[in-house]
This record gives C-alpha cells, sequence and structure tokens, in this order.
C-alpha cells in the first residue's frame, strides 16, 4: 500500500491526547513522504437555542481563533522536513474527520485514543465511529 497523504485529527485542548499520534503520524510522513494534514474540529452548539446565547459574530471570531492556534500548533510541533497543511473544521468531530479524509483524499488517517476506560470501553466514541466508518485505513495509537 503506498501512502501519499496522512490526516491526523488532533485536539488542541488535550496535550496528552495528540503526542502519540502525532509521532506515529509524522514517521509514517517520512517513511512514505506523504504529506501530512493535521484537522482541528471547533466543536458546534447542537442545538439553536444553545446557540442564541451567543453574539451574532461569535463563531466566526472562534473559527479565526482556532485556525491561528492551528498553525501555532504546527509550527511548534511538526518539524520543517514534513510537508504538512493545517484545517479548521467545525461541527461533530467524527464527522468532520471523515469528510475531511475523503475530501482531501487521504490514504490513511492516524488517530489517538485513549486507554480503555469503563466509560469508552476500546475506543473513545470519535475514534471508533472514524474507525467503523471511514473508507480509509485508521491507525489507532493508544495515548
Amino acid at each position: 500500500m503506498m501512502i501519499r497523504s496522512i490526516l491526523l485529527p488532533i485536539d488542541l485542548s488535550d496535550d496528552k491526547g495528540w503526542q502519540a499520534p502525532l509521532e506515529a503520524a509524522l514517521s509514517l510522513a517520512r517513511l512514505y513522504t506523504a504529506k501530512l494534514h493535521v484537522v482541528a474540529v471547533l466543536p458546534d452548539f447542537g442545538m439553536a437555542q444553545v446557540g442564541a446565547f451567543f453574539a451574532g459574530d461569535y463563531e466566526k471570531k472562534a473559527l479565526a481563533a482556532f485556525g491561528v492556534a492551528l498553525n501555532d500548533w504546527l509550527r511548534a510541533h511538526v518539524p520543517p522536513d514534513v510537508e504538512a497543511h493545517p484545517h479548521v473544521l467545525h461541527g461533530s468531530i467524527y464527522d468532520e474527520v471523515l469528510r475531511a479524509a475523503d475530501k482531501l483524499a487521504v490514504d490513511l488517517i492516524v488517530i489517538g485514543a485513549h486507554r480503555p476506560k469503563l466509560k469508552d470501553y476500546l475506543l473513545g466514541p470519535n475514534a471508533a465511529r472514524v474507525v467503523r466508518h471511514a473508507s480509509q485505513s485508521v491507525y489507532v495509537v493508544r495515548g
């Protein structure tokens, strides 16, 4: 299997959650000379009633700030020998990750999963859904 591009979903607020998947994605990107697409998802409000409590331009400002944070993260954690592209997504995490994987036509998704606990047996809900529904191969990295 030839890997030309890799998708790495990260949670900017979870330092421990992205470290192991990042190491794996960087190793694979170097091995295959593949592009690395790093995605971070800003969750939506979920219900219109919730969104009504925020200023009208809140989402636009939040997405802009999120984009700056992702670019800063990329500069700090992805070495220059790996071609990396940041992508800010907005919506439900697993839906947006799957949509990005298809839109970017990646060959592999590298995703982190926390150690099993009773509340999320085997995989967290987002990682599990990505594994079940992705058209691409998925490499799950335990954190």
